[in-house]
């Protein structure tokens, strides 16, 4: 009796595999040809990702859950899967995908309850991958106790352009420049990269002045002066409310989708004419597409 297979939602699609398999590392080595091609591993990867559960649980349909964590294991060591959202991202603003327009902000994770026992001598293996892992391993105590703070710079599609991790506890005033200046992508042929965006969006967490003089020494658009901390009272009765001296009024502006990094509101306060002010964040929806190939 024949089965048929199930359909599993948010496996890449034939459109999405053809853009993908160019960017793969093509194999150095021949032999037997292997049990589970590449895009099932991947799909099984993508479904650990999203889900969250143990490695062991991924599905049969994806392969053997230890040549799924191999595979993942072995291009993080390698760097590919760094490079391989290097190469998607210059595709995606060679054809004008990508809006230059970035929003920064940052997320709070629970670290698993397994994280408060490390080990007191070092592992055999090394982290490995692309950039050195953090003396705190990006854990540290908050309110929310053992957290990972998780700071995004995203486009105005929610395409994550920069990433970086800190401990809970740290604030997020301090990691903006270090975020901004981790964008880089890669021009299709000659040329620098371009890490320079045309706006940058955050909340009133970043509205610090040495953030704004950086902006401004980045010829990104420059922001107004910050306004000077005055009590209700002494504001005088011919000054508009909302105003402050030296700066020009604040206007509000609707952003349709909502902000990449902060879903949690449409209206954003505009700092006229450089950065945005949003009241709240969330975590950004998944934009994974529906799926045409399943298990």
């Amino acid at each position: 009796m024949t089965t048929l297979a199930v359909m599993r939602r948010f496996d890449l699609t034939d459109e999405q595999w053809a853009r993908l398999e160019s960017l793969l590392p093509v194999p150095v080595r021949s032999g037997r040809p292997p049990l589970w091609t590449k895009r099932q591993l991947i799909d099984g990867i993508r479904w650990r990702v999203r889900v969250g559960a143990p490695w062991r649980d991924v599905p049969e349909c994806y392969g053997s859950w230890r040549a799924v964590y191999s595979l993942f294991r072995r291009w993080q060591r390698a760097g590919v899967w760094a490079a391989i959202v290097t190469g998607l991202q210059t595709r995606a603003d060679a054809s004008g995908r990508i809006i230059w327009e970035i929003s920064v902000d940052s997320m709070i994770t629970r670290a698993h309850q397994h994280a408060a026992g490390a080990r007191s001598t070092p592992q055999k293996e090394s982290a490995g991958g692309v950039t050195p892992e953090p003396a705190d391993h990006a854990l540290g105590r908050s309110r929310g106790g053992f957290t990972t703070k998780i700071h995004l710079a995203c486009e105005q599609g929610q395409n994550v352009m920069s990433l970086l991790l800190t401990a809970g506890q740290r604030g997020d005033s301090p990691q903006f420049q270090n975020v901004l200046d981790k964008i880089n992508v890669p021009r299709m042929g000659a040329g620098r990269p371009r890490t320079r965006p045309e706006r940058v969006r955050a909340d009133k967490a970043y509205s610090s002045r040495a953030n704004r003089a950086y902006l401004a020494d980045a010829a990104s658009p420059r922001p107004s002066p910050s306004p000077p901390t005055r009590s209700a009272t002494a504001r005088t009765a011919a000054e508009p409310e909302g105003v402050h001296p030296g700066s020009a009024p604040r206007t509000t502006e609707l952003v349709t989708p909502s902000n990449a990094a902060s879903t949690g509101s449409n209206a954003t306060v505009e700092w006229p004419p450089g950065m945005t002010s949003s009241p709240s964040a969330t975590r950004p929806a998944s934009t994974s597409p529906s799926s045409t190939t399943g298990c």
